[in-house]
């Protein structure tokens, strides 16, 4: 089983395209949407809606998986639910990349510091990140500097921020998922 989480644009197309390319590693992929303007209740309802999800599969490995602000809550929730995680581009700090887009930005700093300390050190094995080098929206290099310390750091050279065609990882995201 996959679960993939959007980005903060919910509607874009190519969340249905991520979805179908995601069907070629696991036919069980679970499209799970989030309001993603009202932080505290996106993160409750995720919880409880991936810990849902996983008590119902019988996969021994399932795998989060989320681009933009859905690879915010794709690190988050895979490490609080024990799964494997792949991120891309994923929006590190929202707390101040969202200010005009959210109604309440804060929450996101308030939630960081009810997680777990140092959940990445204690993750780090457990989550794969996935970076473009054309990202206009995110600063990548920001986002490796901070996360090559706990997970394995791959760059596209192809893909901008939305990340529409992932194709050319989906061996790689295939053979992580599989590891137990």
């Amino acid at each position: 089983m996959i679960i993939y989480l959007h980005g903060f644009d919910a509607t874009s197309p190519g969340n249905h395209e991520k979805v179908m390319q995601l069907k070629f590693i696991d036919d069980d992929v679970r499209f799970v949407h989030y309001s993603t303007i009202h932080p505290k209740m996106d993160m409750s309802h995720l919880l409880k809606e991936v810990h849902k999800h996983i008590q119902n599969c019988d996969d021994p490995t399932p795998l989060i998986c989320g681009v933009g602000l859905g690879g915010y809550w794709a690190e988050r929730i895979g490490f609080l639910c024990n799964i494997k995680q792949v991120i891309l581009n994923p929006n590190l700090h929202p707390e101040d990349t969202m200010v005009g887009k959210i109604e309440w930005p804060e929450e996101y700093e308030d939630i960081g510091s009810k997680c777990v300390s140092d959940f990445r050190n204690k993750n780090s094995n457990k989550c794969v990140t996935i970076l473009s080098t054309g990202d206009k929206v995110l600063d990548n290099e920001k986002t490796a500097s901070e996360l090559k310390e706990y997970y394995k750091i791959i760059w596209d050279e192809t893909q901008a921020h939305k990340f529409r065609d992932i194709s050319h990882h989906l061996q790689m995201i295939k053979a992580f998922k599989a590891q137990e």
